[in-house]
């Protein structure tokens, strides 16, 4: 595999900033987030067409004016990463900045028809026949120094990505779908998907969508503040309390600390702790009647419509030889069928190709 650079963020960022001088630049993130709520940014491989470096940005904090200078400068060129969403998360979060413009390899392979959700490893070997080493990808990233071992694990996550960026962008030329493939990456610098609004945490509470009234105004309102708490704290929101224990007592309503200790998932030291909180949230909760209902099942003739979009779906999928979800999930069809207009279906290439038809049968 080609040489890598190791280079310490915190000491010398010069060498990583001659990459700006580039159009278009490989970028893969190492990160670990098992005890906190945030990402921690552990590594960030860049490659070049002439080099890989290991960029390692833990350590002193160092010059906040040329760490800002970093960042802006490094995100001019276009990047090239593979299933990035998560490396744009933890970037976006950590610097505030996101890359002026994207081209997502595995949003690429699955407009060329290749395996839905497609692993960079697997990537690889289908573009270039080579086998990678995954032998890695449970390591603790925060731990100093890195081995070189895991510095040449890290390296070859970028090693390919401009050349695949190449093979893609040839084969997608042909195909007429470079610009369908830029729309769908392009979507993944919306920062609103990066950042933790508490007042929507209710959408994230798993079993918390078909509650309603007084039980759906304590959900929302649990939910809001744990999430609160969890960014103030940075731990994991199942470290403040588990979902299952907060849906358990917005429909129960329990009214005193011993009634709290009654809640599966919930220990004796967290009821003294976080008790007095939860109650005067529940109390709170009481007076807020919420206008929330909970989604109606669709009828007969609107499951027909269903049935008929997803045959329409199913076909010019066929057609173009991908997987009928790229076009339009079934989430999304059903969303549409009870009157949401504002899926990407109906935008952009994809109501070009079948949002306009899938509205006539509606």
């Amino acid at each position: 595999m080609s040489d890598y650079q190791l280079v310490d963020l915190t000491i010398d960022e010069s060498q990583v900033l001659e990459t700006a001088s580039e159009s278009r630049i490989g970028i893969d993130t190492e990160f670990m987030r098992e005890k906190t709520f945030f990402a921690e940014l552990c590594l960030m491989q860049v490659s070049t067409p002439d080099n890989i470096f290991c960029a390692d940005p833990l350590g002193a904090q160092g010059n906040g004016e040329a760490r800002e200078e970093f960042w802006t400068t490094i995100t001019q060129p276009e990047w090239v990463l593979h299933a990035g969403r998560q490396d744009l998360e933890v970037i976006y979060q950590t610097s505030g900045k996101m890359p002026s413009s994207i081209f997502d390899t595995q949003i690429a392979a699955a407009f060329l028809g290749l395996q839905p959700q497609i692993g960079y490893a697997g990537l690889v070997k289908e573009l270039f026949s080579q086998e990678l080493d995954k032998a890695h990808t449970r390591a603790d990233w925060s731990k100093r120094p890195i081995g070189d071992a895991l510095l040449r694990y890290a390296a070859e996550d970028v090693q390919y990505l401009l050349p695949a960026y190449d093979e893609l962008k040839t084969r997608l030329d042909k195909l007429g779908r470079l610009e369908w493939v830029l729309a769908d990456s392009r979507d993944l610098l919306d920062v609103r998907l990066y950042e933790n609004d508490p007042s929507l945490a209710i959408e994230r509470l798993k079993g918390a969508r078909n509650l309603r009234g007084r039980s759906r105004a304590a959900a929302a309102a649990l939910a809001s503040w744990r999430e609160s708490e969890a960014l103030r704290r940075n731990r994991p929101r199942q470290w403040i309390i588990r979902d299952n224990a907060l849906i358990n007592i917005a429909i129960n309503a329990p009214e005193s600390k011993s009634a709290l200790m009654q809640v599966d998932s919930l220990s004796e030291k967290m009821v003294h702790r976080l008790g007095g909180d939860i109650l005067q949230i529940l109390a709170d909760a009481t007076h807020d009647t919420s206008g929330y209902e909970p989604p109606r099942r669709p009828n007969e003739a609107e499951k027909a419509a269903l049935k008929e979009m997803q045959r329409k779906v199913a076909a010019v999928s066929e057609e173009l030889g991908l997987a009928a979800e790229l076009l339009a999930p079934k989430k999304e069809l059903s969303a549409m069928m009870l009157g949401n207009r504002e899926s990407r279906v109906l935008n952009g290439w994809r109501r070009e190709l079948i949002g306009d038809h899938l509205l006539g049968l509606l």
